[in-house]
C-alpha cells in the first residue's frame, strides 16, 4: 500500500474509536465528569442525613468488603429517603436489619473451588527414586 492509502485508512479507524467512546469533544467529557461528581456528593449529602454514624461506618465496612453490594444498599437506602419512607436517621440495627431482608431477598452465589491434580505426573518426589 502506498503511504496516502494507509493514512486514510488510518484517519478512518481513528474516527470509528472516536466515534465508539463518545467523541472526541473535551467539553463534554469534562461536563459528564462533573454530572457524576455532582451526583456523588448529592448521594454522600442524602446518607449522611439518613445514616446515623454507626450506620454509616458500617456501611462503609460493607463497600470495602462488597463494593457492588455496598453500592447498591446506598442506591436503595437514596431512593428510600426520596420517596419518603425514612423519617428518622437509620441506626445501624434497622440498617442490620435492612441487609437482612436484603440477603434474603438475593440469590446466594454459590462459589467452587476446583483443585487441578494433572501435575501429578510433574512432582519431584519420583526424583529421589532415581538417585539411589
Amino acid at each position: 500500500m502506498a503511504d496516502p492509502e494507509l493514512e486514510k485508512i488510518r484517519q478512518q479507524r481513528l474516527a470509528q474509536l472516536q466515534a465508539q467512546h463518545g467523541g472526541g469533544d473535551p467539553n463534554q467529557a469534562k461536563a459528564q465528569e462533573e454530572r457524576m461528581q455532582a451526583m456523588e456528593e448529592a448521594k454522600h449529602s442524602i446518607l449522611s442525613q439518613a445514616l446515623s454514624q454507626d450506620a454509616r461506618a458500617r456501611l462503609n465496612t460493607i463497600k470495602l468488603s462488597k463494593p457492588e453490594k455496598g453500592a447498591m444498599v446506598e442506591n436503595m437506602i437514596c431512593r428510600m429517603v426520596q420517596m419518603g419512607q425514612v423519617s428518622t436517621r437509620i441506626s445501624e440495627q434497622e440498617l442490620i436489619q435492612l441487609l437482612e431482608s436484603l440477603n434474603q431477598q438475593m440469590p446466594k452465589s454459590t462459589s467452587t473451588v476446583k483443585f487441578d491434580r494433572r501435575r501429578a505426573a510433574l512432582d519431584s518426589d519420583d526424583d529421589d527414586d532415581l538417585i539411589m
